[in-house]
């Protein structure tokens, strides 16, 4: 009899990590962007190299980019980031933290959704709230954001040069299809 109760138990024990398995994507090749603002002048840096992973039964968001592929489309300007963000010290970037609105697993369309978890950059962490739109998709996840990083939060000294400075506050997009995550 006991190995009879084992029997039915192993098939619904297997589906459950299944469903667990296919709740859960990942990226290695997202695209992060931002935008900075000069008197006179604005410049992005970007990078396709945004690593994520989303998990829909635990809620849980798990993103970070090496600070290193972040191009600007100017060496002498990538050197000068790399070097106020110290990136040999502080090479990533990472946001860890829930899902903290619903999201409707069978719904194709875009749906606004809300993270709040902790933002690490150069050194220092702190609480933030994301809003963006998670979208399923016939290849997984689609997920955008966007939202202000003020380089004063994170003490990041502004480069400038004389009296013309980087603006602090800095736009950030995110945009990555995530797809399922193999079966372990």
């Amino acid at each position: 009899m006991k190995w009879l109760c084992t029997l039915i138990l192993i098939p619904g024990l297997l589906l459950s990590s299944q469903e667990a398995a296919a709740q859960a994507y990942k990226t290695d090749s997202g695209h992060a962007e931002f935008q900075s603002e000069v008197p006179l002048h604005t410049f992005t840096g970007t990078s396709d190299h945004l690593v994520g992973l989303i998990n829909l039964a635990e809620s849980t968001v798990d993103f970070y980019l090496d600070l290193n592929t972040l191009d600007t489309g100017i060496s002498k300007r990538d050197k000068d980031m790399k070097r106020t963000l110290e990136t040999d010290k502080y090479p990533f970037a990472e946001f860890f933290g829930k899902l903290t609105s619903d999201f409707d697993t069978t719904s194709t369309q875009p749906q606004q959704v809300t993270v709040r978890g902790d933002f690490s950059i150069h050194g220092v962490t702190r609480e933030v709230e994301i809003s963006g739109t998670l979208q399923k998709t016939d290849r997984g996840l689609l997920v955008r954001a966007q939202w202000i990083l003020d380089l004063s939060d994170y003490d990041i000294e502004p480069p400038g040069i004389l009296f013309y400075r980087v603006e602090e506050e800095q736009d950030v997009e995110i945009e990555a299809t995530l797809t399922p995550t193999e079966a372990s």
